[in-house]
């Protein structure tokens, strides 16, 4: 008998630490935030290129100075994968056998003092009156578009100098579940433009480079990410044919780890079929950034998963895309996620928690800004 009631005591008191154990394991995968270092993106040790009238400034790195990639020893089971195409706008790489990711002091930029863009046709009738910001080094046009029962907001951005786009963390801090409001982040960083990014702090593996500096090297294995620059250009990379700490000594200013790419030499690149792996429908808010050409840039953002915006597809976001005119253009974070913030204003409409308009807290962005 005795024995008996001690085996049900047992029972109880493993149940308790099993089911505690197991809360923990949640709380710590999605709940408590844990930072890993200061975000010191601005002090990434590459020359960012300046953009002329004709578009690029020519900072291409020198065959004679740029290491080529070096891939990785890739593992047996996807040593057959075949490498994402690689857009025609990516600079040419050279290997190097000891790359190195530590970044030196940041330079000093002369921005080009004139900036003259060029005007982009848009196949598309707009729904709202342009809302647009300019000086002698940004300017920015936002339009909304009302396409595949969706409202989409189309942000056309022209830099002088690829060192007005950037990259923030939530709180400034890199880490994971570190998160915050994009536009709240936006605002702490003096953004014109913001849109949010790959939501790394939710993942324990994928690169994470911004501004140059290297924060995470864990391969996600065959998994295809946005590498921007330092000469302005885009490419698309699969993590299981090059090392981060590579592409960091390679002149890479930022990559992205979400996907997939929708656009790659200004074709479409996803089936009509295509979704990310944790959505529950194809129609859903999305957020994507895309290239013209080295200095002109696309930041798109689409609302979703209410009446009046049903959200699309990523084969509708990539058609849309480009026939804008993106050579290349990456999927990020969307759902819930997928916010465009304008001056000091959130001018999409966020859904998160089911089919409430509210922001969502993230733990990145993107911006436009100094």
């Amino acid at each position: 008998m005795q024995i008996m009631k001690f085996q049900k005591y047992y029972n109880i008191i493993f149940y308790i630490l099993l089911m505690g154990f197991t809360a923990f394991l949640l709380l710590d995968t999605y709940v408590i935030p844990r930072e890993y270092g200061d975000d010191k993106g601005s002090e990434h040790g590459m020359e960012l290129a300046s953009f002329g009238e004709e578009g690029t400034s020519g900072l291409s790195p020198a065959p004679n100075d740029t290491p080529d990639l070096t891939p990785e020893a890739v593992p047996d089971e996807a040593a057959t994968s075949t490498p994402s195409p690689t857009s025609t706008l990516a600079p040419t790489l050279t290997p190097s056998s000891t790359p190195s990711p530590s970044p030196s002091p940041s330079p000093t930029f002369t921005p080009t003092p004139t900036f003259t863009p060029t005007p982009t046709s848009v196949p598309y009738p707009t729904v709202a009156a342009p809302m647009s910001y300019a000086d002698e080094n940004i300017e920015i046009t936002i339009n909304t578009y009302r396409e595949y029962d969706s409202y989409i907001y189309v942000a056309d951005v022209r830099v002088s100098s690829l060192e007005y786009l950037k990259t923030a963390f939530a709180k400034g801090k890199y880490g994971k579940n570190v998160t915050q409001k994009t536009s709240t982040m936006a605002a702490n960083n003096n953004a014109i433009l913001a849109i949010n990014g790959d939501y790394y702090g939710s993942q324990e593996r994928g690169y994470v480079l911004r501004n140059g500096m290297l924060y995470r090297e864990k391969s996600a294995g065959n998994h295809e990410d946005l590498v921007i620059w330092a000469d302005g250009s885009f490419s698309v990379i699969d993590e299981d044919s090059v090392s981060a700490a590579a592409l960091a000594d390679s002149d890479a200013y930022q990559l992205f780890c979400f996907g997939p790419a929708l656009v790659l030499n200004g074709q479409v690149n996803v089936e009509s079929d295509a979704e990310v792996a944790k959505a529950t429908k194809s129609g859903n808010p999305r957020t994507c950034i895309g290239i013209v050409e080295p200095g002109h840039y696309l930041f798109i953002v689409s609302d979703g998963r209410t009446d009046e915006s049903h959200g699309l597809s990523l084969y509708e976001l990539a058609c849309f895309a480009s026939d804008l005119g993106a050579e290349v253009c990456y999927n990020l974070d969307g759902g819930g996620s997928s916010t465009m913030y304008f001056n000091g204003e959130v001018i999409n409409k966020p859904v998160a928690y089911g089919h409430t308009i509210v922001e969502r807290n993230v733990s990145d962005i993107i911006y436009i800004g100094y």
